[in-house]
């Protein structure tokens, strides 16, 4: 059997894709509670024993350390045979919203969020400039499930889970209402909710939080 330990913070939905993926396949992993807002993850020490990149999260596979998330759901995926595409067309449409989620949504989301929830005195006109972008990304996104159950295909796949992350977290977090704004992402959220086994990023993310300076 293998063995997984996740380097994680509860705030970090990258954390939260690969704790979701091997929750749904059926594995368990040893949750590595990572003290990102003191800055552990920007020490020599800690880019030397544990990932030379300074990014959370890390997945340690029996005793192997992998780091970024898109390449190790793509493993998972393949490993456990859930999640991932079944011919070419859904290998092209899985990877084209996987990267663009790592690229535009998950990225945009991850540093607006932080910067008005989680980071004191946020230049307010930077923040509006994130919000603009993070905007133009979920109405992208909004558009392409108003004709999708999914995101690329007919089920839920890695891109699912990968672009709901950071979408997954509290509203007072996020300060987006998406279910009055946009009621299509919403709605793909409610159903990814019903696969089974299916919890939310404070479920499978424990441990002490980031100090919040937004409400």
């Amino acid at each position: 059997m293998d063995t997984y330990r996740l380097h994680y913070f509860p705030e970090s939905g990258n954390s939260y894709k690969l704790a979701l993926m091997l929750t749904l396949c059926g594995q368990t992993f040893e949750p590595i509670w990572t003290d990102f807002g003191s800055r552990v993850t920007w020490t020599p020490q800690w880019r030397r024993t544990v990932n030379p990149m300074g990014e959370i999260p890390v997945l340690e596979v029996n005793g192997q350390k992998l780091t970024q998330t898109a390449p190790i759901l793509l493993q998972l995926a393949a490993r456990y045979e859930k999640f991932g595409a079944t011919n070419d067309a859904e290998t092209y449409e899985l990877l084209r919203w996987l990267f663009w989620d790592n690229q535009k949504l998950s990225g945009g989301m991850a540093t607006y969020r932080f910067l008005r929830t989680f980071t004191p005195k946020s230049d307010p006109a930077v923040l509006a400039w994130h919000l603009a972008r993070v905007k133009d990304f979920l109405g992208i996104l909004e558009q392409h499930l108003g004709t999708n159950t999914f995101v690329a295909c007919e089920r839920p796949t890695i891109a699912d889970i990968s672009m709901c992350a950071y979408l997954s977290y509290p509203m007072d977090e996020t300060g987006i209402d998406l279910a009055a704004s946009y009621p299509n992402i919403a709605a793909w959220l409610d159903r990814l909710a019903r696969v089974p086994g299916w919890k939310s990023p404070y479920e499978l993310l424990p441990g002490k939080r980031l100090q919040r300076w937004s409400a």
